[in-house]
């Protein structure tokens, strides 16, 4: 591999020239300039960048932690967050922390030793909250927290409102005359999940039918956020003696597994059950039949991210900024009225003697 010294040699200029025209600290002269950069391009010449970072104290990289690689919703956010970096002359180092908490601390330590110049953390759970906290204070650069928050007040905070975006599922399933209806969660512990879970009790104390100690067991289930997860809770669910019409799953992905598990029972969905996925994930429109869900802003998730971030990195801002945005519900074919739905009657206005005199014109 070619040296800075092999370029100077070539170029027929000192070392110092050439570092001069690779970090543009002082002008050269234009044919020089050019020798130089013909001979970089002709050696092949790639500059270090760590050496760099040492001169600059910058090292134009950002780094992004997620915790499951394989989910099509965290997948959606980095390549929004990817294209933003790009955008702004950033590149972006994304490790995925398969929702382990050591190798979560692995990989800060990597991204601080690469002198990264901002974070961003969705983190694995709420197991590891209190060291999370810890290393991100020693890590000592601007971080923003994604869908997942942590008690860690110098971190900026991107998220959808959950518990709202679970009063809406939940709630559409109600106006369509569903009254036992099942809840599939995530990780015991993790926010996002436990938020949802909040948000359909919340929305069946409405109607006065929130699930108590003795029913818990046959509609509250948990499926991980894995489509497998959701496929064996739906068979578990569909075991039962006493099944719900209807059913809230906290993530698309564990819905899909539902929609699979359904089919294989010969339950018919929306027909025999309607299902309620939540994250708007691409695929979410692609099912058999297409998932109703609740949409996450994904875009705006992703873009305020890097944008708080980069306010951070430049300084134009200091303090810890909270943005909490409104999900929005995306119906479509996995839901339908329960069998048993029956329009609100509108009360008539025609008096007696009205309905009288049209009878004895008919």
């Amino acid at each position: 591999m070619a040296t800075i010294k092999d370029v100077a040699l070539k170029a027929e200029v000192s070392v110092t020239t050439v570092s001069h025209v690779v970090n543009d600290t002082r002008h050269v002269s234009p044919k020089v300039h050019e020798r130089v950069t013909l001979a970089i391009r002709e050696l092949g010449y790639v500059p270090n960048a760590m050496a760099r970072s040492l001169k600059s104290n910058t090292t134009s990289t950002l780094g992004m932690l997620i915790p499951n690689s394989s989910n099509p919703y965290f997948a959606e956010i980095v390549r929004i967050v990817e294209d933003r970096c790009f955008a702004a002359g950033y590149t972006l180092v994304l490790c995925n922390t398969d929702d382990e908490p050591h190798r979560q601390s692995v990989y800060l330590q990597v991204l601080a030793e690469r002198r990264i110049d901002g974070l961003i953390v969705v983190s694995t759970g709420a197991d590891d909250d209190h060291s999370l906290a810890e290393q991100l204070h020693r890590l000592r650069v601007p971080t923003v927290l994604v869908d997942r928050e942590i008690a860690d007040p110098s971190c900026d905070l991107v998220e959808t409102a959950h518990m709202q975006g679970g009063l809406l599922a939940v709630r559409h399933l109600l106006s369509l005359g569903h009254k036992r209806i099942a809840c599939i969660g995530g990780p015991v512990g993790v926010m996002p999940s436990e938020q949802r879970i909040e948000g359909w009790r919340m929305a069946l104390a409405e109607t006065g039918t929130t699930p108590d100690i003795a029913n818990a067991d046959t509609l509250l289930w948990r499926g991980g956020f894995t489509s497998q997860g959701g496929y064996e809770a739906m068979h578990a669910i569909l075991r039962t003696e006493k099944k719900p019409s209807a059913v809230f799953v906290c993530n698309d992905l564990m819905a899909i597994g539902a929609l699979r598990a359904a089919h294989e029972s010969g339950v018919h969905v929306p027909d025999e059950l309607s299902i309620v996925g939540f994250d708007d994930i691409e695929l979410s429109a692609y099912t058999s039949p297409p998932l109703t869900t609740v949409a996450q802003p994904k875009e705006r998730i992703g873009a305020l991210a890097v944008d708080m971030l980069l306010e951070r990195v430049s300084g134009k801002r200091r303090d810890a900024r909270k943005v909490v945005l409104q999900p929005e519900l995306r119906v479509r074919a996995s839901t339908a009225r329960h069998a048993s739905f029956r329009e609100p009657t509108v009360p008539s206005t025609e008096t007696p003697a009205t309905a009288t005199r049209k009878s004895r014109i008919q």
